[in-house]
């Protein structure tokens, strides 16, 4: 899908613009007291879950126990601007191997940062991540802006993991450089031999897919399969895409969002640049969305076919309503808290968890009413 036709291209702005629906959720606040949370993962046990903070705090939670200490062996993180300690998500072998998966930040002397991802082994106890090893970072390091580093696992078990551009904007058509790409790993962290790199000269084997500016989420189509990315355009033009194998998603070449300055984005040639893939769905004002979860649980019906996706600048939760690959509706959750969110989450047991970004960040457990 290189290009969208005009008229749905039409029917996408005006849905953006559209008037928003109404909408009941119940809202249960589990815990507050949490250093700008970024990211949680529920436990197999189903009684336990993990939860980042910003700053470097890896915790566990639960009803009964509360929140934990910070968890020891997580490595140490470079939390400055956007950088730290970011997403968390168990291998798929979880209940077998204890594998944890981080992303975060490191930084140098000069006060440069880039992203990085590796994996742990919790102990039994859930006090340990042990024997921390770094699997992937980006090079060259920079001012710690447009991170990403959202990952999700697959069917098969293969973990892709979204990269921002590091506000580069031209190092995401680099395909040298792992800035505002998806890569592609094996549960172990190896390179699948049927990557579309694997053997091209000047370009890295890990590279999925291209042309990403500052991925906030990635999930996988419960009903498809498909994985779909969701990233911060710069003023305006925030989107969600739905990434295939090889594809350049046209970042900075292709933009539906302006230059901070309002002016064009330097490098752009246009909203729509032959060889490049379009947004499935676009805002022309940028609710600066963050991590999204699809909802596939038969415990509130009226949430069927639904994808939510945080929003930090609009302090709200986004609620898209899915058709195919098509979005036919959206509404808006939580927007009299007025709170940044920074992640959300199905629970097994079909409730929403949502994180709140803030320095007293808070986790919220959401029904449908």
């Amino acid at each position: 899908m290189s290009r969208l036709l005009p008229t749905l291209l039409v029917s996408i702005s005006l849905l953006s613009s559209a008037p928003l629906l109404a909408a009941g959720v119940k809202v249960e606040q589990l815990q507050d007291g949490l250093d700008h949370p970024w990211s949680l993962a529920f436990l197999p046990d189903n009684q336990h879950l993990l939860i980042t903070e910003r700053s470097g705090q890896l915790r566990l939670w639960s009803q009964q126990s509360g929140l934990s200490q910070p968890i020891s062996g997580v490595p140490k993180v470079w939390s400055q601007r956007q950088g730290g300690l970011l997403d968390v998500v168990l291998a798929p072998d979880f209940a077998r191997s204890r594998r944890v998966w981080l992303s975060y930040t490191e930084g140098s002397e000069q006060g440069a940062g880039g992203a990085s991802v590796g994996y742990g082994v919790l102990s039994a106890d859930n006090r340990q991540l042990q024997n921390f090893k770094k699997v992937l970072g980006q090079q060259p390091l920079s001012g710690g802006a447009n991170v990403g580093t959202r990952m999700a696992f697959d069917a098969e078990g293969y973990l892709y993991i979204v990269f921002g551009d590091n506000f580069n904007s031209s190092t995401a058509q680099d395909l040298d450089k792992l800035q505002g790409k998806i890569v592609r790993l094996t549960a172990d962290g190896a390179i699948p031999p049927d990557n579309p790199f694997v053997g091209h000269n000047n370009a890295r084997a890990e590279i999925w897919a291209s042309g990403l500016r500052n991925p906030q989420g990635v999930a996988f189509n419960p009903w498809t399969r498909q994985i779909w990315e969701s990233e911060h355009g710069p003023r305006g033009g925030d989107e969600v895409n739905i990434i295939a194998k090889g594809k350049n998603y046209g970042w900075p070449l292709a933009t539906w969002g302006i230059d901070y300055s309002g002016a064009k984005v330097p490098e752009s040639k246009g909203s729509e640049v032959e060889g490049t893939e379009q947004p499935i769905f676009y805002w022309k004002v940028s609710p600066a969305i963050s991590g999204m979860a699809f909802y596939n649980s038969a415990r509130f019906p009226v949430w069927k076919n639904s994808l939510f996706i945080g929003a930090l600048k609009q302090q709200s939760l986004i609620r898209l309503t899915i058709n195919g690959d098509k979005v036919i509706e959206q509404e808006r959750l939580l927007e009299d808290r007025k709170e940044r969110i920074r992640d959300v989450r199905v629970g097994p047991d079909g409730f929403l968890y949502v994180l709140t970004d803030e320095r007293d960040g808070k986790l919220l457990k959401l029904a449908a009413e």
